[in-house]
C-alpha cells in the first residue's frame, strides 16, 4: 500500500491505495465521486476526463499515485455554490446529452478548451472533443452547448 494526499474538488484527501489503482477507480470507490463515469478502461471514450493540475486526462489512464500531491477537478467539483457551471448550464438547455454517460467527460475536455480558447470555432469545438466519443447525439448540440457556453449564440 501507498500513501497518497489529493486535493479533489476542493478537499484534501489522504488515502492507503494499491499502487496499481487507477484514479477513476479511487474517485468512485474510495471518495464516492460516481459523477466521473467508468467508461471503457481503456482511454479510448473519454467518459472519465477530470482535470489534474490544469491538465485535462483521461482518469483510467492514471494511477492513483501518480495524481500524490496533485489538485483533481471532477465533473462535481465544477459547480459552485450550488450553481451550475456554464457548460453544465448549456448542455442542459442545449440538449446536448441523451444517455448522459460521455457528458462528464465532454463538459471536462470542453471546460480545458474555454480556458485556452474562450471563443472558439466550431471546428476548433470538434477538434478539442475528439479524444471524448459519444453514441448518442450526433455531436451537433454538443459542439452548439459549447459554443453557447463561451458567449456565442448559435442557432438550434
Amino acid at each position: 500500500m501507498t500513501r497518497i494526499s489529493v486535493k479533489v474538488d476542493g478537499t484534501t484527501y489522504e488515502d492507503e491505495v494499491e499502487p496499481r489503482l487507477l484514479l477513476v477507480h479511487y474517485l468512485r470507490d474510495h471518495l464516492g465521486l460516481t459523477g466521473t463515469p467508468i467508461g471503457c478502461d481503456t482511454s479510448n471514450c473519454g467518459a472519465c476526463t477530470v482535470d489534474l493540475d490544469g491538465e485535462t486526462v483521461k482518469s483510467c489512464s492514471v494511477l492513483a499515485v501518480q495524481a500524490d500531491g496533485s489538485e483533481v477537478t471532477t465533473i462535481q467539483g465544477l459547480a459552485q455554490d450550488g450553481e451550475w457551471h456554464a457548460l453544465q448550464k448549456a448542455f442542459h438547455e442545449r440538449h446536448a446529452l441523451q444517455c448522459g454517460y460521455c457528458t462528464p467527460g465532454m463538459i471536462m475536455a470542453a471546460r480545458d478548451l474555454l480556458r485556452e480558447n474562450p471563443a472558439p470555432a466550431a471546428r476548433e469545438v470538434r477538434e478539442a472533443l475528439e479524444g471524448n466519443l459519444c453514441r448518442c447525439t450526433g455531436y451537433q448540440n454538443i459542439v452548439r452547448a459549447v459554443l453557447a457556453a463561451s458567449g456565442q449564440e448559435v442557432s438550434p
